[in-house]
């Protein structure tokens, strides 16, 4: 007797006669027990298999799921500079108040808690709902830190949402943030040359005065720079922030704050630094060089026409002649 034929005869009872081919098999006769281990089984097989598949479409970010957004962190790098009036802000929360949640946010597991989320991009849907006191819906992808930076980067460049500005101090964090140059243009989609003018720009601007003033859309690198430079002008930044203060600067846009200070730092409207100058004259009486001390910086400008070769000879004695100043202040080298 074969395997199979020893086990059917311990469930099933056999007729003598033999079936014919016209006949159907006798059916399987299940005890309670068999069947209800048989069911269990595969209801254990099929969960399983739910759960692998859950697994893998939440690692690949194909689920969208309800989180509560005090659950959800922020990413360590600021690509956002917040503002106080924000129409656009005001029309999504009343668009999500109304129609709910179209477009949800990404996130990923937090890897300083595994019952918290670190947000990648969606920070104004995730705002609006802690406004809203509602879930918020995600996609949970696991990411790697230069993932999540790019992500971050690329969501924000294609809703178009960032202005100059904004790119500007994002790319100067992430340089902060020890983000090789690389991971920097994959962020923002762009090249090293603008990569670069971004974080000139962040670099020559003061971060307490632009976050006084907001994100500024409609101001591009140009008038940026316009207003870095006149803020170098300034003997000191009271003014400025007078202005901002005053009520006719309250529940404005922050492209009406920026024209005000921009305007403000027009050479007939700004208290400027006064340079020090000072002239040395040659031994024949002439103006041989202006000395200029402004910003924290001296400029020494020699008259070739006067003194033809000296500023060569200058430059190549500056060592020597700092080594003597050195030693007349009583410093060690440094």
């Amino acid at each position: 007797m074969s395997r199979k034929d020893a086990i059917n005869s311990l469930f099933l009872t056999k007729k003598d006669t033999p079936t014919t081919a016209n006949q159907k098999p006798a059916e399987r006769v299940r005890t309670g027990a068999v069947s209800a281990m048989s069911t269990s089984l595969r209801q254990m097989a099929d969960g399983a298999k739910l759960a692998t598949q859950l697994q893998d479409q939440l690692a690949k970010g194909d689920v969208v799921i309800e989180i509560d957004p005090e659950l959800i962190d922020h990413s360590t790098v600021a690509d956002r500079i917040p503002t106080d009036v924000d129409p656009a802000f005001d029309q999504l929360v009343s668009s999500i108040s109304e129609n709910g949640q179209q477009v949800p946010i990404l996130v990923r597991p937090s890897p300083a808690s595994p019952e918290r989320f670190q947000i990648a991009y969606g920070r104004r849907r995730l705002r609006a709902a802690q406004i809203l006191k509602r879930p918020v819906r995600a996609i949970v992808r696991r990411l790697e830190d230069q993932e999540l930076i790019i992500a971050q980067g690329r969501e924000n460049l294609d809703r178009e949402d960032l202005s100059f500005i904004e790119k500007a101090f994002f790319a100067k964090n992430l340089e902060d943030a020890g983000c090789d140059r690389a991971t920097i243009v994959a962020a923002l989609s762009s090249d090293k040359a603008d990569v670069s003018r971004y974080v000139a720009v962040a670099r020559r601007v003061s971060e307490r005065i632009v976050k006084r003033i907001g994100p500024a859309p409609k101001a591009g690198r140009a008038r940026w720079l316009a207003l870095a430079e006149g803020l170098e002008m300034l003997s000191d930044s009271s003014e400025i922030d007078k202005l901002l203060d005053s009520q006719a600067m309250q529940n404005v846009t922050s492209d009406t704050r920026f024209q005000a200070v921009l305007s403000s730092l027009k050479p007939e409207n700004a208290k400027r630094k006064h340079a020090r100058t000072s002239v040395w004259k040659a031994p024949s009486g002439k103006r041989a060089a202006n000395i200029e001390a402004k910003n924290g910086k001296t400029s020494l400008i020699f008259e070739d026409k006067i003194v033809p070769e000296f500023a060569q000879f200058v430059t190549e004695r500056l060592d020597d002649l700092f080594q003597e100043f050195q030693t007349t202040k009583g410093r060690s080298d440094r």
